[in-house]
């Protein structure tokens, strides 16, 4: 038996018309009459008089009707629970993010998200590419930040926004005075570089292939923040986001220099479980991440974006 049925038996009783009754629910004044047949041989009692010119409903009717409002009631406060529960940016948001994401682009990001929407509880975790994947694919993380994002089985991608690529240099190095460089004058310098399994390493390496450019490269580190120390100890060159070197450079600690050529830049991306249920806090951070990090500050808190 349907819930629905429940609510026929209401708007009967409260028009004393099958066809009015019928019209409410969008069904035919037929299906009226089998679905109070169906309750009445279902409860073995009858709850209407039928007749031409005569409706009335039984004793048994009366108490049935009582019951039948409660249960429609309820059928409909849980569209309204579940609608509500759609709307109500709140509960637990767990993010994994790679380190140099984490440490530099993600902070303003972070702070806004927490202002607007105090009722999530947000935490995040830092870690390599790969166990962003893995913490993603394990719902140890509800949403992971990498740079040069891969679809993988299970995994969906939604771009966010992409880093400028820029060399980097102690300010007494021979290149740290130059505006503009292409890749050819990196050509033989000694490189502080990211290991290999860095997907930021994979894409250097292929633009140094394309370009002709073998560099020397002097140690590997797994993260921005000791290739930037590699880099002032080592008085040697590296390519990294230019956010991620904004406080050395204004700290005059480092120099930056711009590149030219194609693809200098470091598309970052949100990955989610493709089979887990997106949660208002989960759609409305990946919105507020698609914001241009200029206009974090400026931006009024948002009401809820459209369901996906």
């Amino acid at each position: 038996m349907h819930v629905e049925t429940f609510q026929v038996f209401c708007d009967l009783v409260e028009t004393s018309s099958f066809s009015e009754a019928a019209e409410r629910n969008g069904i035919t004044q037929s299906a009226v009459s089998q679905q109070i047949r169906a309750l009445e041989e279902r409860y073995r009692v009858k709850l209407v008089e039928r007749g031409r010119r005569h409706f009335a409903v039984t004793p048994e009717g009366e108490a049935f009707l009582r019951a039948a409002r409660e249960i429609a009631d309820l059928h409909r406060g849980i569209d309204a629970r579940l609608q509500q529960m759609r709307d109500v940016v709140a509960g637990p948001l767990r993010v994994a993010t790679v380190y140099s994401i984490g440490f530099h682009e993600l902070p303003p990001y972070l702070a806004a998200f927490r202002a607007r929407y105090p009722e999530v509880e947000l935490s995040v975790q830092y870690r390599r590419s790969n166990q962003v994947y893995a913490d993603v694919t394990d719902s140890r993380a509800d949403l992971g930040l990498v740079a040069y994002p891969r679809s993988k089985k299970g995994i969906e991608v939604e771009p966010v926004w992409k880093d400028r690529l820029v060399l980097i240099c102690p300010p007494g190095h021979p290149l740290a005075k130059r505006k503009k460089l292409p890749l050819s004058a990196l050509d033989g310098g000694r490189f502080i570089s990211f290991e290999p399994d860095v997907p930021t390493r994979q894409a250097l390496d292929g633009l140094f292939e394309k370009a002709g450019v073998k560099v020397r490269v002097v140690v590997e580190f797994d993260n921005i923040e000791t290739v930037k120390r590699g880099v002032e100890i080592e008085n040697a060159l590296s390519i990294v986001p230019s956010e991620s070197v904004r406080q050395e450079v204004a700290a005059g600690t480092l120099a930056k220099v711009e590149l030219e050529g194609p693809n200098l830049w470091r598309p970052l991306g949100v990955i989610r479980r493709r089979a887990k249920a997106v949660s208002p806090a989960m759609r409305e951070l990946v919105t507020l991440l698609k914001t241009p990090p200029g206009e974090i500050a400026e931006k009024p808190p948002a009401a809820v974006f459209p369901k996906r």
